[in-house]
Parts: C-alpha cells; sequence; structure tokens
C-alpha cells in the first residue's frame, strides 16, 4: 500500500492510492478510523492494517469506496507524517563514499569513528511534496540537500513485542514501511557546532514523502536506487544497498535500552552527490527546485524559497 496524508476542502485525512495511483481510497471508507498517521500506525500493526484491507477486497467495501475516491489531482497531498511526535533519528555518514567527500569538505567536522553518528533532526511540521523549502538567507549561505531513505517503525505483532532489545535479524518484523526523506542542511551551522542539531533542525527544512510505501510492498533488507537532482542535474546517484551500517544494525543497536515507538522514523543517512562534495561546492539558493528520488517508492519535489 502507498498510504498518504491529504486534504480535501479543510478535513486532513489518512488514505491509500488507487492500483493505477490516480485515485486516492479514504481509510474511513474501508472502516479503517483513525484520525491522523501517527494514530494509525500506533494502532494498527502492519499485519492488521494488511489483513482488514484484505477483508474489504473480499466483502466488496474496497470496491465500493473506489466509486467514490477522490482523484489525487484534486486534492492538496500533505507529508505522511505531517507532524512527527518524536524527533527524526538521523544517521550521519553512512555511505562511503559521502564520508570521503564530506572529510574534504571540512575533516574536522566530519571525522567518522568507529561507531555509527547518530542525530536528531527536529521537525515542527515536515515539508510535503511541492511546499517549499525555506533558504533562511538571512542566517547562512550554504544550503545542501541529502536523499535518504526513511524507516517508519510500526506496531510490534504479538509474538514480536515492542521495538526494544530487538536483535538484527529480527528489525524487519518491527518496520511499518519506508519513505523519502530530504535532509536540508544548513552547512555553515552544523559544522560551527560540535551537534548538528542546529543546523538540521530550522524550519522548513524536513520534507518528507510522497507517501509511505508499507514494508510489505519492498523486498527486504531494501535494495533500490537513490537519486537527487537539483535544477534537473543528477547530483546523488546510489543505492541503498551500499550502507555502512545496514538497518538491521541500525535497529539492533538503537533499540538496545531505548524503546523506538510506533510512527518512530529513522532516517538511514545519504550517498555521495551532495553539494558540499563538489570543487568547488554546489550549494542551493532560492529559485532552486530539488528532487529526490528512490526506486519503488517515488520522488519529492521542493522549492527553494525565503520564506520571510
Amino acid at each position: 500500500m502507498k498510504l498518504l496524508t491529504y486534504r480535501h476542502g479543510r478535513q486532513e485525512r489518512t488514505g491509500y492510492l488507487s492500483e493505477d495511483e490516480t485515485k486516492i481510497i479514504d481509510l474511513k471508507d474501508i472502516g479503517i478510523d483513525n484520525s491522523s498517521m501517527n494514530e494509525l500506525i500506533e494502532t494498527l500493526s502492519l499485519e492488521e492494517l494488511l489483513d482488514l484491507r484484505e477483508e474489504a477486497k473480499k466483502n466488496g467495501t474496497e470496491e465500493r469506496a473506489l466509486e467514490k475516491a477522490i482523484s489525487l489531482a484534486d486534492v492538496k497531498l500533505l507529508s505522511p507524517i505531517p507532524r512527527p511526535r518524536q524527533d527524526v533519528i538521523c544517521l550521519g555518514i553512512n555511505y562511503a563514499a559521502h564520508a570521503e567527500e564530506s572529510a574534504r569538505y571540512k575533516k574536522e567536522a566530519f571525522n567518522r569513528e568507529t561507531y555509527p553518528i547518530y542525530f536528531a533532526k527536529r521537525v515542527n511540521e515536515a515539508v510535503a511534496d511541492g511546499d517549499p523549502v525555506d533558504a533562511h538567507s538571512d542566517m547562512f549561505k550554504n544550503l545542501d540537500y541529502e536523499a535518504e531513505l526513511a524507516v517508519i517503525i510500526g506496531k510490534s505483532k504479538k509474538d514480536t513485542g515492542i521495538c526494544r532489545n530487538v536483535k538484527g535479524e529480527d528489525a524487519s518484523k518491527h518496520i511499518f514501511g519506508y519513505t523519502i526523506l530530504n535532509d536540508i542542511s544548513a552547512r555553515e551551522i552544523q559544522t560551527r557546532h560540535k551537534q548538528w542539531y542546529f543546523g538540521k533542525s530550522l524550519d522548513a527544512f524536513t520534507p518528507i514523502g510522497p507517501w509511505i510505501v508499507t514494508a510489505d510492498e519492498i523486498a527486504y533488507p531494501p535494495e533500490l536506487a537513490i537519486r537527487s537532482y537539483v535544477n534537473g542535474e543528477l547530483r546523488q546517484d546510489s543505492n541503498t544497498n551500499l550502507l555502512i551500517n545496514d538497518i538491521d544494525y541500525i535497529i539492533e543497536e538503537l533499540s538496545q535500552g531505548m524503546t523506538l515507538l510506533p510512527a518512530s522514523i529513522i532516517s538511514t543517512g545519504t550517498p555521495a552527490g551532495v553539494g558540499m562534495g563538489f570543487e568547488p561546492p554546489k550549494f542551493m539558493k532560492p529559485g532552486d527546485v530539488v528532487t529526490c528520488e528512490i526506486e519503488k517508492i517515488g520522488k519529492i519535489t521542493n522549492p527553494i524559497e525565503d520564506m520571510k
């Protein structure tokens, strides 16, 4: 399923794409009542959700819901999780080629040790596909992009327990789905501080979307082409099978003593080709358009603007 959050009229709703990806079937129309994507993921495990949809197919409910489905072109698409309940957990320097380009840009700021680099990214409201990223040009000039595969933690099945003290071989059982995250970064601010939190967390710095693809749709572990473009120019071109620390490792390590709640977002890092990796660097500026694309998920495109 491709699950999404959208606005039709004044109402914010959750639904999923029809098979031809032209219409949105509202989840309420197949008997799944929820107030938000957060509530959906916190209430239903992926298996429960898929079972409910299968039942709706068998008894004709989905067919009737499709008759009143809304055209995707007639709604305002929002980020699938517009307001995450917790900060996004991010990995830094998790592709070898990106580690090399980061060290060239500023070695002392991007020195990768043996263990993974984790940092948090505050997201007051995630930026949707088509909506602007704030350039904050009054604060800095070196605005960068980072295409990343984001993992959405789900509500666990009864036999797996909560996502805490999980072994790597069981990590996939705790994944609800995947989406795209553009880890917009203010390089001057990021490298000024020993912690990256501020330089990654300015308002309108986190495009997420365009939807969540449920985990059953993508073979595990994900081996997906990942790319980014600025003004149509290909910048990043890699594959998620090149993660230094794979998803099994990430979930096993993070869950040791730290509960990963349903709807938690883990952004797995970005490959080489970010703006700071070029010589000279190719940073974004107002008027630019950035697109991040991941195979089997889709793409998210955002213009760069000064929003003040």
